[in-house]
């Protein structure tokens, strides 16, 4: 049976990557030396789900502190597809790692939004333990599932976005 291919990953251009990383860090020459050495995601084996998202930075996540990941990447998209992000459970298990928006979802029509669909993941570690998490640069943090979905019978929707975390919601 052959797998339905519905998206494609793309690192976001030098420039938007630049801008995005300098934002969050103050380091315009960090930023330019990590761009060539961003990783896009990939399935680890033939039968995984998931993508591997990975970190671009190393970091370290003391428990209850968060961070904001610019991963570098944007995903094109069929019209009917949609990419869900989830902690790696690995890291979910140890940390209770969690996005700080529990799912991330990356709708088809984000990748051409004018911040060239740049996703960004937010963490905390939740850690009860008070477990400190040390990620590697290279480190796979998250997965992106592709999910095909429905519409319904009377949909009528022509609206079009043009932005990021909460812009379909703004009229």
């Amino acid at each position: 049976m052959s797998m339905d291919k519905a998206a494609r990953f793309l690192k976001v251009s030098r420039e938007r990557w630049t801008e995005d990383y300098t934002e969050l860090y103050e380091d315009r020459d960090e930023a330019e030396r990590l761009y060539p050495e961003l990783k896009l995601p990939k399935r680890a084996t033939k039968g995984s789900a998931g993508y591997d998202i990975y970190s671009p930075i190393e970091f370290e996540l003391k428990a209850g502190e968060e961070i904001m990941i610019p991963t570098g990447m944007r995903c094109l998209m069929d019209e009917s597809a949609v990419l869900l992000i989830v902690p790696r459970s690995s890291l979910g298990f140890k940390y209770r790692f969690q996005l700080n928006n529990t799912v991330g979802v990356i709708d088809s029509d984000y990748s051409y939004s004018d911040n060239e669909g740049h996703i960004f993941i937010r963490f905390t570690n939740d850690s009860k333990t008070g477990a400190v998490m040390h990620i590697q640069k290279g480190q796979a943090i998250a997965q992106g599932l592709l999910i095909r979905y429905c519409i319904t019978e009377d949909d009528d929707t022509e609206e079009v976005r043009n932005g990021g975390l909460g812009s379909t919601d703004r009229k």
